[in-house]
């Protein structure tokens, strides 16, 4: 019987979900995570007599986390490319720059 590895998917989703608070740069983790997900299921129901149905049930939960994390990611990417988009630039510089003399 082979097994399905499912600790990868759960560890990328994870930094992925760490990630999205940096203009959404997370869905850099989280696609490969689904689409390692989504191969490795694929291979499982080609030939499911090989696999253990917990494994493959295991599988099924860490590519429903790895699609939660991909959607929290995009939005996130799709929110940060509209605030670029809509937000005059020279604006954007000022409240930065003030952010960094709070800071300091």
């Amino acid at each position: 019987m082979k097994k399905l590895n499912t600790t990868l998917i759960y560890v990328l989703s994870s930094i992925s979900l760490v990630c999205c608070i940096c203009l959404g740069l997370g869905i850099l983790l989280a696609i490969p995570s689904f689409l390692i997900a989504n191969k490795k299921l694929k291979e499982a129901e080609q030939q499911p007599e090989e696999y253990e149905i917990e494994d493959i049930k295991a599988m099924k939960n860490a590519k429903t986390f790895s699609l939660i994390a991909l959607s929290i990611n995009g939005l996130y990417f799709l929110y940060s490319i509209y605030g670029l988009a809509t937000l005059d630039w020279d604006t954007f510089m000022l409240e930065f720059e003030e952010k960094m003399q709070q800071y300091q």
